[in-house]
C-alpha cells in the first residue's frame, strides 16, 4: 500500500489557517503589508493562500480519482456533480448569510437585487464557488485523460487564456479597465451580483478568470499522484527506471520542478504579469512552483527528518475539517454582528453600535500597542485560536464534516 504523507495534511491545514487569518483582521485599514493582497500586479504572501488551497484540492483528488476510475463513470459523475453543486451552494449561502442586515434601528432582508439600488445585490461568485467550478472541470480532465494528455491540456488552457486576454482586451489588456473578462461577467452575472471592491464592477472570482484555476487544481493532482508514487515518474514518462531511494527522487523532483516553474512563471510575467485578480497564467506557474517547493520542504522536515511537534499538530487539525471551518469562520462574525452593543453616541447624540468581536478588537487588541497593525494582527491570531479550538474538539470526537 502506498503511504499517505502526513505533510500533505499539514500543508492543507496551514493553507486553511492562513485563509482564515487574512480574511479576519481586526481592521481592514490596519494590516501588515504581507497580509494584504497586491493592489494589482505582483504577489504578496497573502496572494499565495488561495492558489495553495486549490493546489491542495488537487492533491486530495489524487487519492480519490483512482477509486472513482475503478468504480466507473456513473459513480464518478454522481459524486463530482453532487460535490460541485453542494460547494457552490454553500458558497452562495455564505455570501448571502445572515440574510438580514441592520438599517438604522431595524433588521431588513438582504434582497437578491436591491429595490432601492438596482446595481446592488447578492454576489453570485466567491471563493467557494470558484473552488467548486475548478474542482469540477479538473476532476473531469483527471478522470478521462492520462497524465501526458493532462499536461498538454493544461498547457493549452494556460496559453489559450493568455491569447484571450491579449486579443479580446483593451489597449492595456492586463489592466483593470482593459481586462476582457469583466464585460463577460457583467453580461452573464449582471452588475448587481458582482464584486465592486475595485470601485467598478469587477469580480476577481468571475467566470473568465476561473479558467486558469482549473490548471491550478490539475497541477495539484499531478503533484499528488507523483507523491503517492513516491517520486516515480514512470506513470508519465515510461522509460524512467524505478529508484531505490524514493525520498531522494521525490524531493529532487518536487524541488527541481518547483524551481523551474517559479522561473518560468517569472519569465512569462515579463509579457503576462503575475496577477491574482485576473489569475494570469504566469501566476499559475509561479504559485504552483512555490507550492511544490513548500511541500518539498515539508516532506523533508516531516517525513524524512520525522518532525512531529505542536506546530504540525496545530495545522493538522485544520486540515481535518477544512471546508467546515472555513465556512464557520465566515458565518460566525456575521452572526455575532446581529447582536449589537451600544458604543457611545455620534455628534447628534444618537447611539452608536458595535458587535462583540469589534468591541473586543477596539478595547482589547487595539490597546495592546500604539502600532495599529499590531492590534489588528493580534485580533486575527485570537480569532484563529478560536477556530483551532473548534477544530481540535471535532478532531478529538472524530467528527469530520465531508461534502
Amino acid at each position: 500500500m502506498k503511504p499517505r504523507y502526513y505533510s500533505l495534511d499539514v500543508f492543507r491545514g496551514a493553507t486553511v489557517a492562513l485563509m482564515i487569518m487574512v480574511n479576519n483582521p481586526g481592521s481592514w485599514a490596519h494590516m501588515f503589508a504581507p497580509l494584504k493582497h497586491a493592489p494589482w500586479h505582483g504577489c504578496t504572501p497573502t496572494d499565495l493562500v488561495f492558489p495553495f488551497f486549490l493546489f491542495a484540492v488537487g492533491n486530495a483528488m489524487s487519492f480519490v480519482i483512482p477509486k472513482l476510475q475503478e468504480a466507473g463513470p456513473a459513480e464518478f459523475w454522481k459524486k463530482v456533480i453532487k460535490r460541485t453543486i453542494l460547494i457552490f451552494a454553500i458558497g452562495l449561502f455564505l455570501t448571502w448569510f445572515p440574510f438580514v442586515k441592520w438599517a438604522g434601528d431595524s433588521l431588513v432582508f438582504k434582497e437578491w437585487v436591491s429595490s432601492t439600488n438596482p446595481e446592488s445585490g447578492i454576489r453570485i461568485f466567491g471563493v467557494l464557488q470558484r473552488i467548486a467550478l475548478a474542482y469540477c472541470f479538473a476532476s473531469i480532465i483527471a478522470f478521462y485523460f492520462k497524465p501526458k494528455a493532462i499536461i498538454w491540456i493544461s498547457t493549452l488552457i494556460l496559453f489559450a487564456y493568455w491569447f484571450l486576454c491579449m486579443f479580446l482586451g483593451g489597449a492595456d489588456p492586463y489592466s483593470l479597465a482593459g481586462w476582457f473578462g469583466a464585460s463577460y461577467d457583467i453580461a452573464v452575472l449582471g452588475v448587481p451580483h458582482m464584486y465592486k471592491g475595485e470601485g467598478v464592477p469587477f469580480d476577481p472570482e468571475g467566470l473568465m478568470s476561473t479558467l486558469p484555476t482549473i490548471v491550478q487544481v490539475i497541477f495539484g493532482y499531478l503533484v499528488g499522484t507523483f507523491i503517492r508514487n513516491q517520486g516515480e515518474v514512470s506513470w508519465i514518462w515510461t522509460k524512467v527506471p524505478p529508484s531505490k531511494e524514493p525520498h531522494f527522487k521525490l524531493l529532487a523532483g518536487l524541488l527541481v520542478t518547483g524551481f523551474i516553474l517559479v522561473v518560468l512563471g517569472w519569465i512569462w510575467s515579463l509579457g503576462f504579469p503575475i496577477n491574482k485578480k485576473i489569475w494570469s497564467s504566469s501566476y499559475v506557474l509561479y504559485t504552483t512552483g512555490l507550492g511544490m517547493l513548500t511541500i518539498g520542504g515539508m516532506i523533508w522536515f516531516i517525513e524524512v527528518q520525522g518532525v512531529r511537534n505542536a506546530l504540525t499538530k496545530f495545522f493538522d487539525v485544520f486540515g481535518k475539517n477544512p471546508l467546515f471551518i472555513f465556512v464557520l469562520s465566515g458565518i460566525l462574525p456575521r452572526f455575532v454582528a446581529l447582536w449589537r452593543i451600544e458604543d457611545g453616541v455620534n455628534d447628534a447624540g444618537e447611539p452608536l453600535y458595535t458587535s462583540a468581536f469589534s468591541w473586543f478588537y477596539k478595547y482589547v487588541c487595539a490597546d495592546i500597542s500604539t502600532i495599529p497593525e499590531v492590534g489588528s494582527f493580534i485580533y486575527s491570531l485570537c480569532f484563529l485560536v478560536i477556530m483551532w479550538g473548534i477544530c481540535y474538539l471535532l478532531d478529538k470526537k472524530k467528527i469530520y464534516v465531508k461534502v
